[in-house]
């Protein structure tokens, strides 16, 4: 593919200079402020003619919100998007040989992350113009205003994101994801939690001091799903490796338990979701056709705090959604967890059948346990999809050692003989790993934790891998040798 003929117009996409000598640890720290400052304060203003009152949004926005660490109706309602789109579709290009281009070269390397960055912005209007429509406006003729100012915002995301990496300590798409959903959480304790603590209190009754104690149950559940996705994220197995050129010389390869780390659970809810709001147009079809509909989606028209229109009440697909679709869809939502468990236990939703005729009343406590197989499902087959895809099969791998020089020892040094071996751990690994995310994320759900299952799960291994950038970072800088010899 002729991509060199984009060089023209490359050299008019502006770029974030590097550093002209390396900075310090404390700079580094300094830059990283300075950015995730800039980033705090686009997602906290709203873009104006936006109707600030209706900022608040519906369970779906709020899953995107937290992939793509945006916030609707503000200068962030894009988000990160138009990196994480053009990024996996020039990846897929590449991978499969539709963009050749050799990205150990500096120039070719340039030019790929310049097409990035090109599509990046392409994509950041389009997405600003769809995500614009669905936000409530002052007044419809502000609506390209509106939408201007949000693919600015996702713009100057692109360029945030280039300087974290060049000036900062760690990717800004993490940093942006982990700080999106950091806010959500504080956010939720301060103007939910503690309010809901000080009414039990102020209420003078008996059991004042546990049902304050009992408002906080949703953060307390948010705490232990974040230790434990750290400890998980710690747990590997550890290959012994030989250099096969110098004798002497070992190492060991980690293979961790998510060795994919959280991204089937991303994939797997991206999906559910979605789905429910693909079949948003059909909501109000009769005559031929309409009973697959309702067996598939059903929709009835509802007005609440947060939302207006066709609502998914019923239908397949609505058993594929986590509880947080639901009206009653935490605990504090609905007065503590004794009234939570009370609705999940007695409340039922229809299941058409596809022939037509009365519905099914299904419990949502089974709905609860049709979503947790059905998300479980899904992410151990996005998860064996995704090591195929991203070069992370045995095969892959196998290849990537043997290209190094490594070898395990007592074997001989041939990839079919290591691919051999990784095939006994890394399949294995893949779908157990995919399993556990599922499940926590799932658990995550039915206990109301802030920031949903998902959020925390990718605010843990983001934090995770911040963590060991700074010990990295704090060790070159203070023995500096070791830094020549990472490098």
């Amino acid at each position: 593919m002729g991509i060199e003929k984009l060089d023209p117009i490359l050299k008019f996409v502006p770029g974030i200079k590097r550093p002209d000598k390396p900075l310090s640890f404390r700079e580094k720290l300094k830059w990283t402020g300075i950015i995730m400052a800039v980033y705090f304060t686009m997602f906290g203003t709203p873009a104006f003619g936006v109707d600030v009152k209706a900022l608040a949004t519906n369970p779906i926005l709020t899953i995107l919100n937290t992939i793509f660490a945006a916030r609707i109706g503000t200068l962030m309602t894009v988000g990160i998007a138009p990196i994480v789109l053009s990024s996996i579709v020039l990846q897929l290009l590449h991978g499969t040989g539709i963009i050749n281009l050799n990205l150990e070269d500096t120039e070719q390397k340039g030019r790929f992350q310049g097409i990035q960055k090109l599509a990046a912005i392409a994509i950041a209007f389009v997405e600003a113009i769809i995500l614009a429509r669905g936000v409530v406006l002052i007044s419809p003729s502000m609506y390209a205003l509106v939408a201007l100012q949000m693919a600015i915002g996702a713009i100057i995301v692109v360029f945030l994101d280039e300087a974290m990496v060049k000036y900062g300590i760690t990717s800004g798409i993490n940093l942006f994801i982990a700080g999106g959903i950091a806010f959500s959480i504080v956010a939720g304790t301060a103007n939910i939690l503690i309010p809901e603590a000080a009414a039990a209190i102020a209420s003078g009754q008996a059991a004042a001091l546990s049902n304050a104690i009992m408002a906080f149950g949703p953060l307390f559940f948010t705490v232990v799903i974040f230790l434990i996705s750290i400890y998980v994220l710690d747990m590997k197995i550890e290959l012994p490796l030989v250099f096969s050129q110098f004798r002497g010389v070992g190492g060991r390869l980690p293979i961790p338990f998510l060795y994919i780390s959280v991204l089937p659970v991303i994939l797997a809810t991206s999906l559910t979701v979605s789905l429910s709001v693909w079949f948003r147009p059909l909501a109000g079809v009769h005559g031929v056709g309409a009973n697959i509909v309702h067996f598939l989606a059903y929709y009835t028209n509802q007005t609440t705090a947060t939302t207006s229109g066709p609502t998914l009440s019923g239908g397949l697909i609505y058993f594929m959604q986590p509880l947080g679709m639901l009206p009653y869809n935490a605990p504090y939502g609905v007065g503590g967890y004794g009234n939570y468990f009370y609705l999940i236990a007695t409340q039922t939703a229809p299941l058409f059948p596809p022939w037509g005729g009365a519905p099914l009343m299904i419990p949502e406590w089974v709905h609860f346990i049709i979503y947790t197989v059905i998300l479980v499902i899904l992410c151990i087959i996005f998860g064996k999809f995704w090591v195929e895809m991203a070069g992370m099969s045995p095969k892959n791998v196998a290849e990537q050692l043997q290209d190094v020089g490594w070898q395990i020892p007592g074997f001989r040094r041939d990839p079919r003989t290591i691919e051999g071996i990784l095939n006994k751990y890394l399949p294995t690994i893949t779908v157990l790993g995919s399993i556990f995310v599922g499940l926590l994320a799932a658990f995550a759900t039915i206990t109301g934790a802030i920031g949903n299952g998902m959020g925390i799960l990718l605010t843990a291994g983001i934090m995770y891998g911040v963590y060991q950038q700074l010990e990295q970072e704090h060790m070159i800088e203070s023995y500096p040798a070791l830094g020549k010899i990472l490098d």
